[in-house]
This record gives structure tokens, sequence and C-alpha cells, in this order.
């Protein structure tokens, strides 16, 4: 059995075939998603979602750093208030990205410290969306790290030393997705360095899809490209690893399936 600790079921990419591509997901092995949510345009599908497929979509709440804007104080009330109202598996998608825009970066800061913060207060893991960003989560990190903080760096496209950091602050672990089956991506060289238990399999559909589907939409049947490139790659057999990446999912997520 496979978890998707990175998939965004609830978007509108999905609205025509959502319970067609779950039942897809299903027949390859999928046996739970993890949703982490945008921002608080996304939240009622996110939570639609999770409420059609209990024990299955396991919704997170979180503010993503592509939509923290001059209002991020106002996305983070929305959050804070839907953590008050019900149960959530992590706070996220949270993060800091430099790759489409830098202008918040000083509110992106703000908006990940804080969330960070929660996160440690609710006993949440966070799941981390870096891109181009590396040391500045990493500065942040460092100053909020202690025994209460977990998470993931989801799709992590970094480098061998980034990896370490990561593995060094002890309770995070390192989501992989579709770029490591692409012939540039770099993703592969790292992942050979890298402990079986410190990895969670991911798709981030509709995004970022795998070969031999890239190019097409994304979804969480596709996980089984990417378990079985990694797999490969850390010459361990396919069932073991999608079993211990499984085991790492429900562990970090505290996940019940259903």
């Amino acid at each position: 059995m496979l978890i998707d600790t990175h998939t965004h079921i609830f978007a509108s990419e999905f609205n025509h075939d959502r319970a067609q591509t779950i039942e897809r997901a299903k027949a390859e092995g999928v046996g739970g998603m993890v949703m982490p949510n945008i921002d608080s345009k996304s939240v009622d599908d996110l939570l639609a979602t999770a409420q059609q497929f209990p024990g299955y979509c396991f919704p997170c709440m979180g503010l993503h750093p592509t939509s923290v804007k001059d209002n991020f104080e106002e996305e983070l009330r929305v959050v804070d208030a839907h953590l008050a109202r019900q149960k959530f598996f992590a706070i996220g998608e949270i993060g800091i990205d430099l790759y489409w825009d830098k202008t918040f970066i000083q509110q992106q800061r703000e908006a990940f410290r804080y969330q960070v913060k929660l996160a440690k207060q609710l006993r949440l893991p966070i799941i981390i969306h870096a891109r181009q960003s590396f040391q500045e989560i990493f500065d942040i990190i460092d100053q909020e790290n202690d025994s209460s903080l977990t998470g993931v760096f989801h799709s992590f496209t970094g480098t061998l030393e980034d990896y370490q950091q990561i593995a060094d602050y002890g309770g995070f672990m390192v989501g992989i997705g579709g770029v490591v089956t692409y012939k540039h991506g770099g993703v592969d060289k790292v992942v050979t360095r890298m402990d079986v238990d410190r990895i969670l399999v991911e798709t981030d559909s509709p995004y970022l899809s795998p070969v031999p589907q890239r190019g097409k939409r994304n979804e969480s049947a596709n996980l089984k490209y990417i378990v079985s490139k990694v797999a490969e790659l850390l010459d361990v057999p396919t069932d073991e690893f999608a079993a211990r990446t499984t085991r790492n999912a429900k562990k970090l997520f505290s996940l019940e399936l259903g």
C-alpha cells in the first residue's frame, strides 16, 4: 500500500472526475491522500473533498507562500479559525517561494514563522514548500527547531547539503515526487544518499507528472512510477520501499486509514 503525502485532489482540475481519479488511485494501491491547503479560497473545496472521502483524504490547513500578499494577516486569521473548528493532520502548505515573486519576501518570512509556531503549539507536523529558498527557510527553522517540531520538505529538489541539514534537524522528512524521474532533475543523485526512513512519496498532483506521464495532468495513480524509480535508486525491493514510506507517512501525520 502507498500513501500520496501531497496532492491537491480538491483543486478545480479534478472537478469533472474526482471520484474516478480516486478510484484509479485505489486500483494502483494508494490507500490514502494527504491534502495541503492553499489559502482561504481553497478551503471550501478542501473540506468538501475530505468530507466526501473520510478516512482516505486527510485535510491540512495553512497558507501557501505564493498566496502571501499584503493581506496575509487576514489570511492567517482564516487558518486560525479553521484550526479551532476541526481536526487537521498538518499545518500546510507553508514555506517561502522566491521563484515566482520576491515582492512579499518579508511577509512570506512572517507568515512562515507564525505557522511554524502554530504547529508547535498544536503538535502538528508542517508541510514545507521551498522553492529557491532553502537558506531563508533554514534561517527560521534554525531558530524554531526543537523536539516539538516535525514535518516534511515537500517536493524536495535540493542539494545533498540541503538534505543533510534537514536530516540533522531530527524531526523532518523529505517528500520525493515526479522530479526524481526527470532526466535533468538532479534529485536522483541526492536520493541515492538518503535514509529510507526519512522519505515520503508524493505526486503534488495535478502538477509535476512523473515520466512516462510527463506533460499530462498528474494524479495519485502515478505514484507507482515515483515509488518504482526511488526503490531502484536505493536498491531496495519496491514492496519493501512502499511499506517503509507508508509507515513513515502514518507516523508523521498520525494517520488512521479507514
